[in-house]
């Protein structure tokens, strides 16, 4: 008769290399995270470090040196020359700027921004001109602008310009925070450096920002403030565009109680128009559905400036 204590040792004996397995894959998981937490650091760092070369580990690995003394082992695009880089060449290791966010910015035309153009004008004027006709500036015998920034409050349809930039340009639209490339203290943020090739003559390019006092002095701004009544009626009609409505719609009796209101506002008139009609059950929106729309939007505008924010 087999003795019961040797199925216990036999039990024990596997539960102790499931035990040994399991513990391995942790181990594993460890190190994994423990990668991905260093690497998140190292996005969360800001700008671009100049270093240099000072050896090749594999096909894509680095050992770079950096001016203020660290090591760093890095990656190396696929698109570099990698004979370039022997010992001693001068790089600049970017953490940020492949991660930025790549958006296709759409094909935004110019005749769906409402209510902005003169500021159209204006960017065209400094940004698509010295692009497409740079002979222009070199016969008036003239620089173009190096770039331009467009500032307002929210809502104001600076990201729309930028993307109806690129769109119509057939250019990158890049989308980054701005949080993540400058520092909290003033003049403590890396300098972005930038390749000069023979062929780029003009290296052009709009942001938008808030804090527009801090930024390059070279830099054109073009302001967009808040619409008056001829624009919000060409930026509702743009808006309302897609909807599918139902009688005649008097926007202009819309816009007169829209006063103050910015494209996110009559936006989000329409949406709030569409809405009512969904809870009318109807599937196309009345005259009544925008009154009601304009009205909650301008109600909760209101509610919003009376709000009295305290530290906490």
């Amino acid at each position: 008769m087999a003795d019961p204590r040797d199925k216990v040792l036999q039990d024990y004996r596997k539960k102790l290399l499931e035990h040994k397995e399991i513990d391995g894959r942790l181990n594993e998981l460890r190190e994994q995270l423990k990668e991905l937490i260093e690497l998140t650091k190292q996005f969360e760092n800001v700008g671009q470090i100049v270093g240099e070369v000072l050896k090749q580990l594999t096909e894509e690995k680095f050992i770079v040196k950096a001016t203020n003394g660290p090591r760093y082992v890095v990656g190396c695009r696929q698109q570099l020359d990698k004979s370039k880089l022997k010992p001693g060449t001068g790089v600049a290791v970017d953490p940020l700027v492949y991660n930025m966010s790549h958006e296709d910015p759409g094909n935004v035309s110019y005749s769906e921004i409402g209510g902005l153009s003169e500021q159209i004008w204006e960017l065209r004027e400094v940004i698509e001109l010295p692009l497409t006709n740079p002979e222009l500036f070199q016969r008036v015998g003239i620089m173009p602008p190096k770039g331009c920034l467009l500032q307002g409050p929210p809502g104001m349809g600076k990201a729309l310009l930028a993307r109806a930039v690129a769109s119509q340009l057939d250019y990158n639209f890049f989308k980054a925070v701005s949080s993540s490339i400058v520092d909290k203290y003033i003049g403590e943020e890396k300098c972005l450096i930038m390749p000069r090739t023979r062929d780029s003559e003009y290296f052009n390019g709009v942001t938008e920002s808030n804090g527009p006092d801090t930024l390059d002095p070279a830099l054109l701004k073009i302001h967009t403030d808040l619409p008056y009544e001829q624009a919000r009626l060409d930026l509702l009609k743009i808006h309302a565009g897609s909807i599918t409505k139902h009688g005649e719609i008097d926007y202009e009796a819309i816009v007169k109680l829209s006063d103050g209101f910015n494209g996110v506002d009559l936006r989000n008139v329409c949406t709030e128009a569409g809405m009512f009609a969904i809870r009318a059950d109807h599937d196309f929106v009345v005259q009544e559905d925008f009154m009601k729309a304009v009205r909650k939007v301008a109600d909760s505008n209101k509610l919003e400036s009376k709000l009295d924010y305290k530290p906490v």
